[in-house]
């Protein structure tokens, strides 16, 4: 039977070929619209690390006070030297890491090459499984290492490849910044996007990966410079690395891993007892103003996802709403001057249902050829968001199978939406009038 109705569609669609058209054309390009809209706004707005982020928490210590709050109250995204050490040194957290970046010159040991600028951080090592990074080779360094400021490195598998071939390269010598660092760990492929440990520094969006990760004292006490944001509410006192040490610049990330409420309860108040411990030294001279938030909740604070994207998704979803508004008129012309047709049959015996499945099958037809022109238009509308939007943030936007499957069903639960009225109207005519009128 069903072929039977999509007979009757096909033939119906070859008769009126320029209405046809018109329709698949509206669908297609709304569709493709709101198709390329949302692999951005799914790109720039998912969650980095689903299993943990609710574990994951961003600690904020208002160091600056009323006259370096922002308009809202916030204190600083970020933490001085003196507060990120103090916080690791308490370690009330089940894991934390402070963080800076780095941009070092890799030397190689082939002399014929030139050494290489890379990116990086300068982390504690529970960053690594705080994280849940993925490892290729070896692993992360330990608290000692941390403690006795070892130099140990870990490196990423694109520079591992371009220094070592790509072989498990733990135990060998990386010269970073003129002194030799020994290798433990080799990460797999990770560049979680948005880069939710280092909004301060990268804006959420980084096409850029780290490829080396140096304990974060031992960078500190080499001198390796932060190559991140740097906020100062005042010129520090002493010029150079060591003056924005002791300065109350921010420029250090932090991030804590805590486990259920109780935790976040205790380390929120934890937060406020060193800030009022701070008061009562003399360097705050304000009541605690700090904060707390997950990583879903900073990502938001910080306006990680650009609101254009939001608006983007938004007139995208509008024009596929008046595209199906448009082509609901064309069905409904299209199927009303078929109402002789229609009476016929319904006096030949056809019931409502028959003539209504006939018409859902030749909506849903014109929604799968308008879906087949979206699938293209969608490719094309990926491949140029560059041209709107930033670099970063055009990059991640991609088309796999989800995406391809979820603009044919758009396309095709859509039109057939949009053909539920004008088939109703169909099913509704009455035999005796047409027979009669004809």
């Amino acid at each position: 039977m069903f072929a039977y109705y999509l007979e009757l569609a096909m033939r119906s669609l070859k008769r009126s070929p320029g209405l046809t058209i018109l329709m698949v054309l509206a669908i297609g390009f709304g569709v493709a619209a709101s198709m390329t809209s949302w692999s951005v706004f799914r790109a720039v707005s998912g969650d980095p690390i689903p299993w943990k982020s609710s574990k994951l928490f961003v600690p904020q210590i208002d160091m600056w006070g009323p006259n370096g709050r922002s308009p809202d109250g916030e204190p600083p995204n970020a933490m001085d030297y003196t507060d990120a050490v103090a916080l690791m040194r308490d370690h009330r957290a089940k894991r934390q890491s402070a963080m800076y970046q780095i941009s070092p010159s890799i030397v190689p040991t082939d002399a014929s090459k030139h050494p290489l600028n890379v990116s990086g951080h300068a982390v504690y090592g529970e960053f690594f499984p705080m994280l849940d990074v993925p490892f290729r080779y070896g692993r992360g360094w330990s608290a000692s290492d941390d403690s006795n400021r070892a130099q140990v490195v870990v490196i990423s598998s694109k520079l591992n490849q371009k220094l070592f071939g790509g072989i498990d390269s733990v135990g060998r010598i990386v010269n970073v910044e003129g002194r030799d660092y020994r290798v433990v760990g080799v990460l797999d492929q990770w560049n979680p996007q948005p880069r939710f440990y280092d909004v301060v520094n990268s804006g959420g969006f980084s096409t850029t990966d780290a490829d080396v990760f140096l304990p974060f004292q031992t960078a500190i006490q080499t001198g390796i410079t932060n190559d991140g944001n740097t906020n100062c509410n005042a010129v520090p006192d002493e010029p150079g690395f060591v003056g924005l040490q002791h300065s109350p610049c921010a420029w250090i990330a932090f991030m804590a891993e805590l486990d259920d409420a109780a935790a976040v309860t205790a380390y929120r108040a934890y937060l406020d007892g060193y800030a009022k411990d701070q008061q009562s030294a003399g360097r705050f001279r304000w009541a605690p103003n700090n904060r707390l938030r997950d990583v879903p909740a900073w990502l938001e604070n910080q306006h990680v996802v650009p609101s254009d994207t939001r608006v983007s998704l938004l007139v995208a979803l509008g024009l596929l709403l008046v595209c199906l508004v448009n082509t609901v008129g064309l069905l409904l012309a299209k199927f009303l001057r078929r109402s002789s047709e229609i009476g016929v049959r319904r006096a030949l015996g056809a019931p409502r249902a028959a003539i209504y499945t006939q018409f859902l099958v030749e909506a849903g037809i014109v929604g799968a050829a308008g879906g087949v022109l979206g699938l293209l238009l969608t490719g094309a509308g990926v491949a140029s968001v560059g041209w709107v939007l930033p670099r970063d943030i055009a990059s991640l936007a991609r088309i796999d199978v989800s995406l391809l499957v979820l603009t044919l069903l758009v396309a095709v639960v859509a039109t057939m939406l949009a053909g539920l009225y004008p088939t109703y109207r169909a099913s509704r005519v009455q035999p005796a009038w047409q027979l009669k009128s004809n």
